[in-house]
């Protein structure tokens, strides 16, 4: 099976789910965070290549830039180029040699990214995909660790030095 690309066209993303759009109304850069914070954790389950892509064309100048944030890669496109032009053009390029998969819930965009050999998702299919993944992540945690139960300091404390702590707090608490 052919390497698995998954471009996201950032702030179509960022609108479509509430949490994020929330967030975006006090601090765009904060819900651009928040979003490929998301990504990445999801990445590290998927073990699949995700480019966020962000429109750059409005800034004078603008140069474009490619920045790695942990697991993921982040372009902000140059001026005079949207997110869907560089998608299109990604998609365009790659789809011969990899899978390539789009989350947008653009319309437009979707019905060009399947011409050009990629496979859509739409927002809403992205966020149940990351959840179904985070689900299984915390599934398969409590598995390994045979508890649902969080890990607290005491838990992995010596009985003595656990006894010495709890009297300190109940000191504190007189």
């Amino acid at each position: 099976m052919a390497q698995e690309f998954l471009l996201v066209d950032g702030y179509n993303i960022i609108f479509a789910w509430p949490d994020l759009k929330k967030i975006a109304e006090d601090n765009l850069e904060s819900a651009r965070v928040r979003l490929a914070d998301v990504l990445c954790n999801y990445q590290g389950f998927q073990k699949n290549e995700i480019i966020l892509v962000f429109d750059g064309y409005k800034s004078k100048g603008n140069p474009g830039s490619v920045i790695h944030y942990h697991n993921i890669d982040i372009v902000y496109t140059k001026e005079a180029q949207t997110a869907d032009q560089f998608i299109e053009l990604v998609s365009w390029q790659m789809a011969g040699s990899y899978q390539i998969r789009v989350a947008t819930s653009d319309g437009l965009e979707q019905m060009i990214i399947l011409a050009k050999g990629a496979v859509r998702m739409s927002a809403q299919e992205l966020k149940s995909e990351i959840r179904r993944a985070e689900k299984e992540i915390r599934e398969t945690y409590k598995r390994q660790t045979g508890s649902s139960a969080r890990n607290s300091l005491l838990d992995n404390l010596s009985p003595e030095m656990a006894e010495m702590l709890n009297r300190l707090r109940l000191k504190e608490d007189e």
